[in-house]
């Protein structure tokens, strides 16, 4: 289903937008993904509603058959991207887990500015910006994932989420779409 409303209370949730993460070869080019996530982070600011800018600065301590990268991040691994012009008023959340809501103060941040629904782009598909729409679903917010905003390393995971898993969740719509209905 396309967006068809966003609340008057809707946030932004940028997942993952940072030096690390952006590096990685993505099924879309992680160039777009990020114009458009600035492009929707300056729409939503424009109306004065809360930007979020979510980073990962770790991982789920738990065994997976899937190996984790190995190594020593590069430094940088946790800036955000300077595309998305972040403002002293944007909430960064540092995370250590896929979701943007385990762990950290994003619920209390939101509920605190009367929010009731989010507006989710970013990096992985299937990963940070499903575990976060799960989470946003389960905490009762109105959830709208923006597809042509988000992207995974893996085709497959990331076609699975879009067509499967955000329909079950969410609305979704393009970043034209929502921009649009943001008046």
């Amino acid at each position: 289903m396309t967006v068809t409303t966003l609340d008057a209370t809707t946030a932004l949730v940028l997942i993952d937008l940072q030096k690390g993460i952006v590096a990685l070869p993505t099924v879309h080019p992680s160039e777009q993904i990020v114009e458009r996530g600035a492009r929707l982070a300056a729409a939503f600011r424009e109306r004065g509603l809360p930007v979020v800018l979510v980073r990962v600065v770790g991982a789920a301590p738990g065994r997976s058959e899937a190996p984790l990268r190995s190594g020593q991040p590069p430094a940088d691994f946790a800036e955000l991207v300077p595309e998305l012009r972040r403002e002293e008023g944007d909430i960064v959340v540092t995370k250590h887990t896929w979701g943007a809501f385990h762990a950290t103060d994003l619920d209390l941040q939101l509920r605190r500015r009367g929010v009731t629904q989010i507006v989710l782009a970013g990096i992985a598909t299937g990963a940070g910006v499903e575990s976060t729409a799960r989470a946003a679903h389960e905490h009762g917010y109105h959830v709208t994932v923006v597809t042509d905003a988000v992207t995974d390393t893996d085709p497959e995971v990331h076609r699975i989420a879009v067509e499967r898993v955000f329909p079950r969740l969410a609305e979704t719509g393009t970043t034209d779409e929502v921009i649009k209905l943001l008046g």
